[in-house]
């Protein structure tokens, strides 16, 4: 009996010290992954320019000059936006998963990216401002996603998870049936190539006055999922049991929905629709420190910053031109998870 006791308390203890492990590792190559960023580019940094720039920006000695416009006006603000969508899209789609309890959900299944994309692209056919066309696209995201949630109230069955999931993909296939009417409307020269450029993921847009808005959003929806990640591991074990365990299994859902879809419309709205980081990464980060919800949350997104940047760092350095992010998602996302299918089956048990 002792031997067994002291097993239980260990095990714990050994996973507790895992995680920290994990993040501590994740923190630095993100912190790595972000040098690279802001060194690489058609103006080529080295590390010492970079950290210096920095330094002084900090104490408030910043000289006006190449490397500061360079670093603080165009790269940074990118790779701040990266890390933001990366970890929205990752946080995204572990709690989605968690909440549905279903390895395959994306942060799309409710619809959010189709409606953001459908109100961005409508943006673009009516020749509206960047800012506009963002606008646009975050409203129409969260509307989507409230048409779902109050057609799957309005059905009143048993099995609401089930509801949810096919008013999700009802609604999701209307916005994109709106999508494609758009294109086949907007004119072919100047308004379809951006509009298709868009549907397919990029950052170059972003600017330091974006980043004044998307910042606070994410924050937002990220931190309900944080203060609540106890309650929502419990939604796992499945209705009955969190109600048992004395979970408000509706309040808890409808907070996750929210805020996964805050954050999924935010970062949609910014940067188009990109694909595979909030279905892959999750697997990802329980194939680090095991399925519990209160340690995949920060990993994933830890995962998801770090991915992306790394992603799009490669978009606009690898090729003359920019490559879409959501391209280089799926060549890295579809055989990846593949492979964690293959070898992870414990991943989710």
């Amino acid at each position: 009996m002792p031997s067994s006791i002291d097993s239980s308390v260990v095990r714990p203890r050994a996973d507790a010290r895992r995680s920290a492990v994990v993040i501590g590792g994740l923190l630095v190559i993100l912190l790595l992954a972000v040098l690279l960023a802001a060194m690489l580019g058609p103006y080529p940094l080295t590390p010492g320019e970079v950290i210096a720039a920095i330094a002084r920006r900090v104490i408030g000695t910043a000289q006006p000059g190449p490397v500061d416009t360079v670093l603080f006006q165009i790269r940074l603000p990118r790779v701040a936006a990266a890390l933001l969508v990366g970890a929205a899209l990752a946080a995204a789609g572990a709690s989605y998963q968690t909440l549905f309890r279903n390895p395959l959900v994306s942060p799309d299944i409710l619809g959010v990216s189709a409606g953001a994309g459908f109100g961005a692209v409508l943006g673009i056919l009516l020749s509206l401002p960047v800012f506009a066309i963002q606008g646009l696209g975050f409203v129409t995201g969260m509307i989507t996603v409230g048409i779902v949630y109050t057609l799957a109230r309005a059905l009143r069955s048993q099995n609401e998870i089930l509801v949810l999931v096919l008013a999700g993909i009802v609604v999701g296939a209307l916005a994109g049936a709106g999508i494609s009417l758009v294109k086949i409307l907007a004119d072919p020269y100047n308004q379809l190539p951006a509009i298709t450029f868009w549907l397919l993921g990029s950052l170059s847009g972003i600017k330091v006055a974006d980043m004044q808005t998307v910042a606070p959003l994410v924050l937002l929806g990220l931190v309900p999922l944080g203060l609540l990640r106890w309650r929502i591991g419990v939604l796992s074990l499945g209705d009955d049991e969190a109600k048992a365990l004395g979970v408000n299994v509706r309040f808890v859902r409808g907070v996750v929905i929210l805020a996964a879809t805050l954050i999924t419309a935010t970062a949609v709205s910014v940067s188009g629709v990109i694909g595979w980081i909030g279905l892959v990464i999750p697997h990802m980060a329980r194939l680090l420190v095991g399925p519990r919800y209160d340690r995949v949350l920060p990993v994933a997104a830890l995962m998801g910053a770090a991915f992306l940047v790394l992603i799009d760092t490669v978009a606009r350095t690898a090729a003359r031109i920019e490559i879409p992010l959501g391209l280089l998602t799926a060549l890295f996302g579809a055989p990846v998870f593949v492979w964690l299918l293959a070898r992870g089956r414990r991943m989710w048990s």
